[in-house]
């Protein structure tokens, strides 16, 4: 399988209030090199209409992204350079250093884009702290060159790294996409908004799973206890490597607990796949073991004789990558526009008609 499923299947009539959803067939700074924290793909097959999520143009159509500079920070890890590769796809510069784990030694390596031919060469710093003064240094010449507005940063280093390399971005003035799960996210949220910095931070990259999301909470706002009784069971898979809970999985399972009134322990409840074998029987391709991201959820009437069950598949990180770069984009976008300073959501990126 080489594209995202996205499938909701149901053994029961769907509530008429939920139509407008519609069925189709179906490293601070790294503490150390960042193993993939979510993976990707292309064409979905899970369709909302347009009631469900509304969006509008974005507001600063005279915006120049190539003229920006993106720090990709995990390099060498495999979802940093899929997300350093999509940024060349989509026209964007990276910037000549980024950081990498305390472990890994200096080195300069060649990001190339296989679609476009585009490859620029990144000198990889390790996060130790001569290394984090080099990069406070480089930072500062590279904003001479090109101006403070045009220098930001995507994370995707590891969970143990999250806090501390907001704080560090936030703290040296760097707007970021936090692309990277885990770390405490109430800490995450306080330690941005507190210091009035740029961010766009979110669960998932992906755009056809945002707007999933963004379909699950708007009908759970309105519909809350649709399905209570209903008991919750959630399953995901990704690669070994993968150290922490899906992210987007968390973020899901807050949509469905207010539908279904269960409860659900995020921390205990959910069946994590992280060896091959379970993963495969699990219906993960052999060539996907290394990237990958299979969820499924499923909601059960007291007595058995209803279930409703939300899948999405995604093998490979296409477009987790795609999705942080046209994240990066649109956080550019809002730097250049000269508000102040705030959190953006992978939401706002949808609703500004930022997704390409």
């Amino acid at each position: 399988m080489k594209s995202i499923q996205l499938i909701l299947a149901s053994y029961a009539v769907i509530l008429p209030s939920i139509s407008g959803f519609s069925r189709q067939p179906p490293a601070e700074l790294c503490h150390r090199q960042c193993p993939s924290s979510t993976a990707a793909s292309s064409s979905p097959s899970f369709s909302m209409s347009s009631a469900a999520l509304s969006m509008s143009s974005n507001d600063n159509s005279n915006f120049d992204p190539s003229s920006l500079r993106i720090m990709v920070n995990g390099m060498p890890g495999p979802m940093a350079t899929a997300a350093a590769e999509a940024c060349l796809r989509k026209g964007l510069s990276l910037a000549p250093v980024a950081m990498t784990g305390p472990a890994i030694e200096p080195t300069t390596i060649t990001v190339t884009d296989s679609v476009t031919g585009k490859s620029m060469d990144v000198r990889l710093i390790p996060a130790t702290d001569d290394g984090r003064t080099e990069i406070v240094s480089s930072l500062a010449g590279l904003r001479a060159a090109v101006g403070q507005a045009n220098v930001l940063a995507i994370d995707y280093t590891h969970p143990s790294a999250v806090n501390d390399n907001a704080i560090f971005y936030a703290e040296n003035s760097l707007p970021f996409v936090m692309g990277t799960t885990g770390g405490d996210r109430d800490k995450l949220m306080s330690d941005v908004v507190s210091r009035s910095a740029f961010a766009v931070i979110a669960p998932n990259m992906g755009k056809q799973i945002v707007a999933m999301q963004a379909g699950l909470e708007d009908m759970a706002n309105k519909f809350p206890g649709a399905f209570a009784g209903y008991k919750l069971q959630v399953t995901e898979s990704h690669q070994r490597t993968k150290a922490d809970t899906s992210g987007t999985a968390k973020a899901v399972i807050d949509s469905l607990k207010k539908l279904s009134d269960d409860t659900f322990d995020v921390e205990k409840d959910i069946v994590m796949l992280r060896d091959d074998e379970s993963s495969l029987a699990f219906g993960v391709s052999k060539e996907a073991l290394n990237g990958h991201a299979f969820h499924t959820y499923t909601l059960t009437s007291s007595d058995g004789s209803v279930q409703f069950a939300l899948q999405h598949n995604v093998e490979g990180r296409t477009v987790y990558a795609e999705g942080t770069a046209d994240a990066v984009k649109f956080l550019a976008s809002k730097v250049a526009s000269g508000m102040e300073g705030r959190v953006f959501s992978m939401i706002d990126v949808l609703q500004a008609g930022a997704l390409e």
